[in-house]
């Protein structure tokens, strides 16, 4: 049974403007995660992670923030740091499929080489400040690997293992292994919980059904693309048509202000949240065109103007979400 819904951390969405303006409007998930953060050399954070971590900059929610590291020393302060800053549980990511980050053993490149995975657990559990989670893939190349890391995370007390279950080259598409899911919630030592592909109420439902056992799932994208699913998973209403024209509205004035007035940066932000937000419309192919081309602030804002003069307003997204 599904007692707590996640917001998945998007790199580029996701972030602290959209995180405040979503709650203010939409809310419903249990936590949100806070895209990665990456420890330097010197652990010292840079400014733009500064302010996505900041307490005063974010939403009066339950917040996890994330940390990208292959190091067991920048896991450690990674944990002190955001402690000090009053965060309660530090999330790993093992699952960014990104060749950048893979080739730097970082994100999903932690599962091509579990020696290095335990090492750096191995050397942080034990001294954590913090509770740990984790956030994998199934594999790196195949999904055949997983029971080589499952029983390396069974060595350690995780907050909880959640797990998107794909490998790497399958990113956000393809495959899923679901029998690698299975195989996590019946032989983990630590809660499970997943992640990938869910849109709607009825995918939902459908997952709970097939898996139980499963007592928590986290969904990203398919929450991006219809900002009321949280709300509707615990009985709210669906998005009206005017309340997502308000949301909208807000969002681009708070990108503005954080582009101190740069309207193109703000428009090329609202590009990124309406990749995913067209998919709560029908018949949207046509439009889509000039949400995807447009070249000024003026141009956005005729696109969406046209969106929601002209296409029908859906209750769950549909297409492809990638």
């Amino acid at each position: 049974m599904i007692q707590r819904y996640d917001f998945a951390p998007l790199d580029g969405i996701t972030k602290a403007v959209y995180r405040r303006v979503w709650s203010r409007y939409f809310g419903g998930a249990d936590r949100l995660f806070i895209p990665y953060f990456s420890p330097a050399k010197e652990h010292l954070l840079a400014k733009r992670e500064r302010v996505e971590l900041l307490p005063e900059n974010n939403p009066d929610a339950v917040l996890v923030p994330q940390v990208m590291a292959n190091r067991a020393g920048d896991l450690l302060w990674a944990a002190e740091t955001v402690r000090d800053m009053g965060y309660t549980e530090l999330n790993l990511n093992a699952g960014c499929p990104s060749g950048t980050v893979a080739a730097k053993g970082k994100g999903a490149g932690l599962l091509a080489r579990p020696e290095a995975l335990e090492a750096m657990l191995e050397g942080a559990c034990g001294k954590l400040c913090l509770p740990l989670s984790v956030k994998a893939r199934v594999g790196f190349a195949s999904p055949d690997e997983f029971p080589r890391l499952l029983e390396i995370f069974n060595r350690y007390p995780l907050k909880s293992l959640i797990l998107h279950p794909r490998v790497r080259k399958d990113k956000y598409s393809g495959t899923l292994y679901y029998d690698a899911f299975e195989l996590a919630l019946k032989e983990s030592k630590n809660p499970v919980e997943y992640n990938g592909d869910l849109r709607t109420e009825g995918e939902i439902a459908g997952f709970a059904a097939r898996f139980p056992d499963a007592h928590a799932v986290m969904i990203g994208r398919g929450a991006v693309a219809d900002p009321a699913l949280f709300r509707k998973l615990k009985g709210g209403a669906a998005a009206s048509r005017g309340e997502l024209r308000e949301f909208t509205a807000a969002l681009f004035d708070a990108y503005t202000r954080f582009y101190d007035g740069q309207t193109g940066l703000a428009a090329r932000r609202m590009r990124e949240v309406w990749f995913y937000l067209i998919h709560l419309f029908d018949d949207n192919r046509r439009l889509n065109k000039d949400m995807r081309r447009f070249r000024t602030a003026t141009e956005y804002r005729a696109a969406e103007d046209a969106i929601f003069r002209e296409l029908p307003l859906r209750t769950d997204s549909s297409g492809d979400l990638v």
